[in-house]
């Protein structure tokens, strides 16, 4: 235990003088859950909660489901992946689809090893059974509002496990925006089928920084408000190259209105034009300094009909044509070499 905790930058004998009511900081918990997550997987050993975050089954699904284009296709790679290592890891995602609706089932098959990893003080009746299945749906939840970008609405929510206690019951709901059903027949979490088209706004560069700390980025989904400017930006990326999708194509795929998308950009203090600049500016820079692409290459794979057009605008972002922008980063960086 002590090797874990100093793992996760934690020191155990300044804990030892924590009072019991004490909650560790958010980002100090999530190191901690690492680490035994980790030290679990050493051992051998299934880890209960949350779905398996933290283990490297759970990186190796994300890495499947990060190639899909829309929400529907993630969730299905990832059922084809857990359907192939519930024998091993006794837990397993599986959708049950109707016309209107789609169910988002989680199955967790637990044991009576599983009581180990809890503190002789806890209520061993009243605690492992609803946590360890609401934590898996609570995961899920958050994971599909970060592939699309925008927080995803429940329905309805059911977890095949006796409630713990009222508080508990009003934590979950305060998270799902909606009532929580114990002591059903299966863990699910209903919502529209709609829900399924929603495209897949997340990249393999925005997965790399995800997994590094996924515990933490899982938690701040469910607590802080969802940025549709980074949705949007990730979006606009990933159909590069080519035109650039109008705003009417990219509220189609974040299924939503064309005004509610100028409300919420309008409230985060920018719009669709200089979303779309930004991005392009960004791709411009990568390209020239990094790739060594020619002004023509950038402009083509940019979208724009004709390089002087990619001049003008890539000027109006810099203040410097793409040539002049290149050869001073150039000559900058050669200047840092000579002086170290």
């Amino acid at each position: 235990m002590s090797e874990i905790l100093h793992s996760a930058g934690l020191v155990p004998e300044r804990l030892k003088h924590l009072p019991p009511e004490y909650l560790l900081p958010a980002q100090q918990y999530c190191r901690l859950y690492q680490a035994a997550a980790e030290q679990l997987q050493k051992l051998g050993r299934t880890v209960p909660w949350g779905a398996g975050i933290g283990t490297e089954s759970f990186e190796l699904m994300c890495h499947c489901m990060i190639s899909a284009r829309t929400l529907g296709d993630a969730l299905k790679l990832a059922q084809r992946f857990d359907n192939l290592l519930y024998p091993q890891l006794h837990r397993r995602m599986r959708l049950s689809e109707d016309k209107d609706s789609v169910s988002l089932i989680y199955d967790l098959d637990l044991d009576d090893a599983s009581e180990a990893l809890m503190l002789d003080s806890w209520d061993r009746e009243g605690f492992q059974e609803p946590v360890a299945r609401a934590s898996g749906l609570l995961v899920w939840h958050a994971l599909c509002g970060w592939l699309t970008g925008q927080p995803i609405e429940v329905e309805a929510v059911t977890v095949a496990a006796p409630a713990r206690n009222d508080s508990y019951t009003q934590r979950l709901e305060a998270v799902f925006h909606c009532p929580v059903e114990f002591n059903a027949d299966q863990t699910a979490l209903l919502m529209s089928a709609e829900h399924l088209s929603r495209r897949v706004v997340q990249t393999e560069g925005s997965l790399k920084g995800f997994l590094a700390n996924a515990v933490y980025q899982l938690i701040a989904i469910d607590q802080q408000p969802f940025s549709t400017s980074v949705a949007i930006k990730s979006l606009i990326t990933i159909d590069l190259p080519g035109p650039l999708p109008s705003l009417e194509e990219v509220a189609a795929q974040l299924m939503m209105s064309e005004s509610s998308v100028r409300r919420r950009l309008q409230r985060e203090g920018t719009n669709y034009q200089n979303l779309k600049d930004e991005v392009r500016c960004y791709v411009a820079i990568d390209k020239l300094l990094n790739e060594g692409a020619k002004v023509s290459a950038v402009a083509e794979y940019l979208g724009f009909t004709e390089p002087s057009s990619f001049v003008r605008s890539f000027k109006s972002w810099t203040g410097q044509t793409p040539k002049a922008y290149r050869d001073r980063m150039v000559s900058l960086g050669e200047a840092w070499d000579s002086s170290h």
